[in-house]
């Protein structure tokens, strides 16, 4: 049996990502390595499966009709996996997530840290950074994205919420410079934005009914929130921050809100998670866990 199965994970990997390269990378495995087991598999049954060019490879008819029956049978195996897995009340192994640093530190950890509490086989690993990491590169079992995502064959998601965001001032930077009412009076302001160089996020503003960006001084580029949290504190300059960072600022007394949270683009928060029809258990109930709190913690 284990013969008659050798190469058909390979053969249906290159029919999906379209390459063998990039099946090669989603495998583990080389290039070459790829090449061979399908060249094995081919001559096992006696077929060509891919009219292969320096280009570029298509399925032949017989490797059409065989690619239909292969995911069948894998779709099979993988829901008999996925019973034996449902089958099992508590989620164990590994759990590797990364995650933006503040959202993370704030509205994730807290949901992982409890999830971890109630299955004491399942172990937690996050890593904090705002890069966007390769989750099949660097093995992460779980990521949590800010913002659009980027189209993907190879990644799965599930929307957690729209992260509200706020322009807040301090009151002796407001008294100094005056209050914006709208987004053309930003110019006459200081801004302390998010992100690196030139790359810095654009301050989106409904005004008059219309989306426009928002023009500002914006020579401080911070590629940490609470480092912009704290200079605007300072009265340094206005920041553009999450509604749910700042709301004890605002409590205190700290800072004040300029414009309504809903006059501003919100960044859409997604779970992502390499594609698979059957996600491990591990899985599962982190990315049910994230839905249940993370939106409330958000607000």
């Amino acid at each position: 049996m284990r013969d008659r199965l050798s190469g058909i994970p390979e053969f249906v990997q290159v029919v999906e990502s379209g390459s063998f390269a990039v099946a090669a990378e989603r495998l583990h495995l080389t290039r070459s390595a790829v090449g061979k087991s399908i060249a094995r598999l081919e001559q096992r049954l006696g077929a060509r499966l891919f009219h292969r060019t320096t280009r570029q490879q298509s399925l032949t008819e017989e490797g059409q009709a065989f690619y239909d029956r292969c995911v069948r049978a894998l779709g099979e195996i993988g829901e008999g996996e996925a019973q034996l897995s449902a089958g099992r009340r508590e989620p164990s192994g590994v759990l590797r997530v990364s995650v933006p640093v503040l959202f993370g530190r704030h509205l994730v950890a807290p949901v992982l840290w409890r999830l971890a509490q109630k299955h004491p086989q399942l172990n937690v690993e996050i890593s904090f950074s705002d890069r966007v990491v390769d989750l099949l590169e660097e093995g992460f079992d779980l990521a949590v994205r800010i913002g659009s995502l980027a189209d993907s064959s190879s990644l799965a998601s599930r929307r957690l919420g729209a992260q509200k965001m706020s322009i807040c001032g301090s009151p002796a930077y407001l008294k100094r410079h005056g209050t914006p009412k709208s987004v053309a009076d930003l110019a006459d302001h200081t801004g302390i934005v998010y992100g690196r160089g030139t790359r810095a996020r654009r301050w989106s503003v409904i005004d008059g009914g219309k989306m426009q960006v928002g023009r500002i001084d914006s020579r401080l580029h911070f590629d940490d929130l609470q480092a912009i949290a704290d200079a605007a504190i300072e009265s340094v300059g206005l920041a553009w921050l999450p509604c749910w960072m700042v709301a004890r600022y605002v409590r205190s007394g700290q800072l004040k809100l300029l414009m309504k949270s809903d006059q501003l683009s919100a960044g859409v928060v997604h779970a992502v998670w390499p594609k698979t029809p059957y996600p491990p258990s591990k899985t599962r109930v982190a990315i049910d866990a994230l839905v249940a709190e993370v939106p409330s913690l958000m607000t």
